[in-house]
């Protein structure tokens, strides 16, 4: 992950799109934020634990980034009372990044194939989230 950082300062925009794992729990943390461009912007399509959420509210707050969009967030849904909301350079949308045209039929394969995975008692699953 140090090669991650590295580029952060160089980056216009950090667009997130992996999986929530241990080596990416907490990927953009404090010190990832402060490696940021003043005009950056922090994109997380990912997972919500994938981006420390009080370091982001922290480094928001005092515009040390330009602003973030954000489809999914640690909570979900979010907080009523989560400072987010009230951020003017925070786009919130309800964690639909990932839906296209092919969505449900990808999602109905998926969900038939694991259905039949379970039956046998054959693991892992696809797409399993933990």
């Amino acid at each position: 992950m140090g090669e991650f950082k590295s580029l952060l300062p160089a980056a216009d925009f950090v667009a997130l799109t992996c999986p929530l794992t241990k080596e990416t729990e907490k990927l953009v943390d404090a010190d990832a934020l402060a490696r940021m461009k003043p005009c950056a912007y922090l994109i997380n399509v990912a997972r919500g634990r994938v981006v420390d959420e009080a370091a982001l509210v922290e480094a928001l707050a005092a515009w040390r980034i330009a602003g973030a969009g954000l489809d999914v967030t640690v909570e979900e849904p979010l907080a009523p009372n989560s400072p987010l909301w009230g951020m003017e350079h925070v786009l919130l949308t309800p964690h639909t990044a990932g839906e296209t045209r092919r969505y449900e039929d990808n999602v109905i394969e998926i969900l038939r194939d694991n259905l039949g995975r379970l039956w046998r008692g054959e693991e892992p699953l696809r797409n399993q989230v933990i």
